[in-house]
């Protein structure tokens, strides 16, 4: 329920705080004292679109904040899932806009985005004004109510799952055969291109091993001269090679160790340059004898290196390690050929399956809907003669119709003021008799479904007299189950209920400002005596108003 609203410095509204009780709470005052911008600051809460326009004049800023309590626990994942904390049933929320036009929204402190603020108001309060009365042309309002009657409340949102998750694979499997269907017409040549590729025995690295190879076979002659006469420095030279006379000086410097220290020194590095300077004469020669100067081979070389460098150019790479990478990718596209007719076969199976318990929801709620159908009829019948519509009839026809998200029927309201030649409601029902049968709707609503604080806006307009009575006593018994705000300019109506507020407008400072106030019992006589006779209030009208007043 509502328990409270704060509001600050909205439209013609400065300052507001005023607390609700439980029951039905009438709201009066005169047209254009300020009714609709209370529901337009309430609509605010439902995520209605913000803009600075509705900054009161002179503030930076506009607030909207309504405290409520007795949230059904199942709520709880919805505040989990939207990091809002639980506070044990109540939720404080409030809209701030600034005068930039932007606005916040938080739950119990905590921001929330104006989609969530929209979707937790559904499970908070329900505004009724005159236009929401066009509903009932809507199929999909008629058709939730008669859910609700007939106890599909987990049947339909089951459906309308099984229903999204065929249409996603039934997506998939169109988009895997528009895939299938051009790797197909690619087989061919994606099989040729891996083919060549895979045939060419691709190996990392190769290109670069083939040109030092390339290089050194096209110039063998230059290398084996080069190695040739560095060979040729270690021959002997004059009658002794160099090897000769390094052991030689090593020899004569050893004789002079003993006198000169330094010597020995010397002649061990000399021995030791000789060890190194002999492996390298045999590393020269070994170096000449591998030289390869086969003109086959460098034919094979060049030959080789032509094939890649040609691959390479055909497939746009750099180096041959792409060109691996393109080799697997067109093997990857000829084994998802494989793949992909598996997944096919799978997804069939998968929609086969799920079109099974589609049709078999689809059918539950058709029975569902076809049995309570006429029960359905019947009850909204019987309130519309209490509500003075003797000779009305009223239907509900279940059809089948084309597949969708809340199965295979369509479902439409007949009425008749007369009883005979039902039609749809929406085509031959006057704007007193859509209140009254938009009245009956919301009252069965009350009795079968969890509702939330329903807000009823002139919903008694186009009636009048011993109706209004009748629908001011079936808003009443309404408010004995939930909150009920009725807002009214009937006497009939206003003299029911537990609470009466009157929205008045007066003078602040040279400025006009709305304000809402409770009635003490003297006060609410007078305000619906002013209802009764007008401008003027007459002792007759104060007199009407009391015995109003004592009938309820």
């Amino acid at each position: 329920m509502l328990c409270s609203l704060h509001i600050k410095n909205y439209i013609l509204i400065d300052s507001l705080e005023v607390d609700f009780p439980e029951g039905l709470v009438i709201i009066t005052g005169q047209t254009g004292a300020g009714k609709s911008i209370l529901l337009g600051a309430l609509s605010l809460l439902a995520g209605a679109k913000a803009d600075a326009g509705m900054i009161g004049r002179g503030a930076d800023n506009c607030v909207v904040e309504a405290e409520f309590s007795g949230l059904d626990g199942s709520l709880q994942p919805f505040f989990d899932e939207n990091d809002v904390e639980w506070d044990d049933g109540r939720a404080t929320v409030r809209r701030v806009i600034a005068a930039s036009g932007r606005s916040r929204s938080f739950v119990n402190d905590c921001p929330v985005s104006v989609g969530m603020l929209s979707e937790l108001s559904d499970h908070l309060f329900d505004i009724h004004s005159q236009h929401k009365s066009l509903l009932l042309s809507d199929k999909g309002f008629q058709m939730s109510i008669l859910d609700h009657f007939a106890g599909n409340d987990e049947r339909v949102p089951a459906c309308r799952e099984s229903w999204r998750r065929l249409g996603s694979l039934r997506s998939e499997l169109e988009d895997t055969l528009a895939r299938m269907q051009r790797l197909q017409a690619d087989k061919d040549y994606n099989s040729a291109q891996w083919e060549q590729l895979d045939a060419a025995k691709l190996r990392e690295g190769e290109l670069e091993e083939l040109e030092d190879e390339q290089r050194q076979l096209a110039h063998a002659g230059q290398i084996k001269e080069g190695l040739h006469a560095a060979s040729a420095l270690f021959e002997p030279q004059e009658g002794m090679s160099l090897d000769s006379a390094l052991k030689e000086a090593r020899k004569q410097l050893e004789r002079v160790a003993d006198y000169l220290p330094a010597a020995s020194e010397l002649a061990g590095r000399l021995d030791s340059a000789r060890i190194e300077l002999s492996d390298i004469c045999s590393e020269i020669d070994s170096l000449d004898g591998n030289v390869n100067d086969s003109s086959a081979r460098l034919s094979e070389v060049e030959d080789r290196m032509s094939e890649l460098y040609t691959l390479m150019k055909k497939h746009s790479c750099s180096t041959v390690a792409e060109l691996i990478e393109v080799r697997e990718q067109y093997g990857q596209a000829l084994f998802d050929s494989t793949a992909i007719e598996d997944r096919i076969a799978e997804l069939k199976s998968m929609i086969a399956a799920e079109q099974k318990a589609y049709d078999k929801l689809s059918r539950e709620l058709s029975k569902a809907r076809t049995e309570a159908a006429p029960a359905f009829g019947s009850q909204i019948c019987s309130d519309l003669h209490f509500l003075e519509l003797d000779r009305a009839a009223f239907e509900v026809q279940v059809s089948p119709a084309p597949a969708g998200p809340s199965g295979t029927d369509s479902v439409s309201f007949l009425f008749s003021s007369t009883g005979d030649r039902l039609q749809d409601v929406s085509k031959c029902a006057s704007g007193g008799e859509i209140s009254r049968i938009m009245l009956c709707l919301k009252a069965m609503m009350a009795r079968f479904v969890g509702m939330p604080t329903l807000i009823f806006d002139e919903i008694d307009t186009g009636v009048s007299g011993s109706v209004a009575d009748k629908m001011g006593q079936m808003i009443c018994s309404m408010g004995k189950d939930m909150q009920v705000f009725s807002i009214t300019h009937l006497p009939q109506v206003a003299a029911k209920g537990n609470a009466h507020y009157v929205v008045s407008k007066s003078e602040v400072d040279g400025r006009t400002v709305s304000v809402i106030t409770e009635l003490s019992a003297e006060q609410r006589v007078k305000e619906i005596a002013r209802l009764l006779s007008g401008a003027t209030v007459t002792e007759a009208a104060l007199a009407n108003a009391r015995e109003l007043l004592k009938g309820c």
